[in-house]
Parts: structure tokens; C-alpha cells; sequence
């Protein structure tokens, strides 16, 4: 691509993730060069391999916490790169921390140097276990810095601390979007979060792990709506976070007697111990989002679920490692 291009640019790092794969598909289906960034420590290259052999995608197996360095123009940066579920983050603390610190620092030097539009993908996990609810925007959260969830926590703090200070002294064009429970296709069976858990064991008819006494409540968000609005907010001239989630709040018993019922399983219900700070109460204010974005989430649970639980199902028809694991 040539500087006179008028074809944006977009770096998306952990591109080959769950969440970075499907916004590498919205972005080169809105017209965009698409350079996907990836160490393959959680993502997947089945995940992109619709789009590897797209003229306007290339993908770089690259770790972020070392330098970034893309050739000619690029327009749009979003960090997507982290371990995102408990069992990676816990099972990789130090890279959870350095990918929240370094690789921000290096991204957000790669949008200074390019003067391009950088959107880091946050967490509701800032708020940890909430004391406020819903959790707003403007909410400065719960958080134990030196429990075993710190890890994922304070590294995304860490990152939005980080991307404001790039804002206010570079003057660097920033955005933070705030991610509730998202689930959908590309979600990795065995990566701990209770929408892949729980399909996975209904599948197999084996017993639904609630751990605690599943009156914890989640909102969850299907992931063409949340890409939807990670778009949005890039385009926008809003630098304070953005909560992007549905707010459709229930328990995860509830949860559990919904995947029972979409699978026609029989599973049973098994309690399990609390994990150590694990929310108590997650649903996101998303007044921010519908005000200033014009966006609220539009694919009802159910649909959303059926599309999730028919990927799972297609997963369980082609691989025999799956099949075994379960």
C-alpha cells in the first residue's frame, strides 16, 4: 500500500483471538487493510483463516511486549492482545501483566509514531467485585490488586492509566472501551468462562460447574454487537471509557437452566467453591453508549445462544481431540 492510498489501515493486536478475529472481519468488510498482530498464546489461526488469503489482511506472529514496527500508514490501532479468561490468566500471570503494560506502551507508541487512532480494549474487570450497580463509567471499582485475579485486573487499570497518559501529554487520539461478558463462535471450548463451559458440558451431557451458589449474576453481550460498537467508538470523539455490554443482568443458575434448555440436555447441576474474588454482580450502565454512540445491543439471548451452541456442536462433528477432551 502506498502513502496516496485512501484505503484505511487498521493493527489489530490478538487479531487472531476470539474477539480480535471477528473485529479483523468487520474492519476488512468495512474497506479496510487489515495487519493482525498475534503470538499465538491464545489465539487461533483457524480463527482468521477466512481472511488469510484476503488481499487486504496480513497477519504477523509477533508477542506486542517487544517492539511493533509496521511499514507506511496506519490509521487505526486497537489492542485487543491479553489473556482474557481466568484459567489463561491465572496460568500466565506475568505475561497477563507485561502484555497489559509493555504491549500497551509499545502500541501506544506505535499510534504516536503513526498518528493514528488508538482504541484499547478494557474490562468491566476493572470494577472487580462491584460495590455499585449497575457499574457506570464513572465507577472506580473494587479491585484487590494482590489477589491471584489482580493479575488481569490491574494490567487492564494499568493499560487505561497508560492510554489516558498518552491522550493528555501526546495528544495521542484515544478510546477505551469497557467489555462485559461477550460470547459467541470462535470462543475456545476449554478457556474456563462459564458461556464455553457450559455449552461444552451440556453437550456432553455432563453435570453444568456453578461455582458458588449461582446467585452471582452476569450480562451477556453477543459478539457482532459488541464488535458493532468497538467500530462506532473508534469513529467517535470520545476519549473517557465506554461501557459496550447488554444489561440484560441474571443469575448464573438461571444461565444454567437457559443453556440446559437451548442444548435439550439432561445435565445436572453441580456447586463448587466460590473462586477467590470472583464479582459477585456484573451488568453494565450503558447510558454512556446509547447517549453518546447511538448503541445498544440488538441479537436477543436466545439467538445469539443457538448461534454459539450450533458453533460448539460443529466443533464436536470435526475434531476428535475435542471429542475426547470431553
Amino acid at each position: 500500500m502506498t502513502s496516496s492510498s485512501p484505503q484505511p489501515v487498521s493493527v489489530v493486536t490478538g487479531g487472531a483471538g476470539f474477539l480480535g478475529s471477528h473485529l479483523c472481519d468487520l474492519l476488512v468488510g468495512k474497506g479496510h487493510r487489515v495487519i493482525c498482530v498475534d503470538n499465538l498464546v491464545t489465539g487461533n489461526l483457524d480463527n482468521i483463516r477466512q481472511l488469510r488469503e484476503t488481499p487486504a489482511f496480513c497477519f504477523i506472529e509477533q508477542d506486542v511486549t517487544k517492539p511493533i514496527e509496521i511499514d507506511g500508514p496506519v490509521h487505526f490501532i486497537f489492542h485487543f492482545a491479553s489473556p482474557a479468561s481466568p484459567i489463561d490468566y491465572l496460568k500466565l500471570p506475568i505475561q497477563t501483566l507485561k502484555v497489559g503494560s509493555l504491549g500497551t506502551h509499545n502500541a501506544l507508541g506505535l499510534a504516536r509514531a503513526k498518528q493514528a487512532v488508538f482504541l484499547l480494549a478494557s474490562t468491566s474487570e476493572v470494577y472487580g467485585d462491584p460495590l455499585v450497580h449497575p457499574q457506570n463509567e464513572s465507577y472506580w471499582g473494587n479491585v484487590n490488586p494482590i489477589g491471584p485475579r489482580g493479575v488481569y485486573d490491574e494490567a487492564k487499570r494499568f493499560a487505561e492509566a497508560m492510554t489516558m497518559a498518552y491522550h493528555r501529554t501526546h495528544g495521542v487520539n484515544t478510546k477505551i472501551v469497557r467489555i462485559f461478558n461477550t460470547y459467541g463462535p470462535r470462543m475456545r471450548p476449554n478457556d474456563g468462562r462459564v458461556v464455553p463451559a457450559f455449552i461444552k458440558q451440556a453437550l456432553a451431557g455432563a453435570p453444568l460447574t456453578v461455582f458458588g451458589n449461582g446467585h452471582q449474576t452476569r450480562s451477556f453481550c453477543f459478539v457482532s454487537d459488541l464488535i458493532r460498537g468497538i467500530f462506532v467508538l473508534a469513529l467517535n470523539d470520545i476519549h473517557d471509557p465506554v461501557n459496550i455490554g447488554n444489561p440484560r443482568e441474571m443469575t448464573v443458575n438461571e444461565f444454567a437452566r437457559k443453556i440446559l434448555d437451548l442444548t435439550g440436555s439432561q445435565s445436572a447441576i453441580e456447586y463448587h467453591s466460590l473462586p477467590v474474588d470472583d464479582p459477585k454482580t456484573r451488568q453494565p450502565d450503558i447510558t454512556r453508549a446509547r447517549t453518546l454512540l447511538k448503541w445498544e445491543p440488538e441479537v436477543l439471548l436466545e439467538e445469539g445462544l443457538r448461534l454459539t451452541i450450533n458453533y460448539f456442536r460443529s466443533l464436536l462433528e470435526t475434531s476428535k481431540t475435542l471429542k475426547e477432551e470431553l
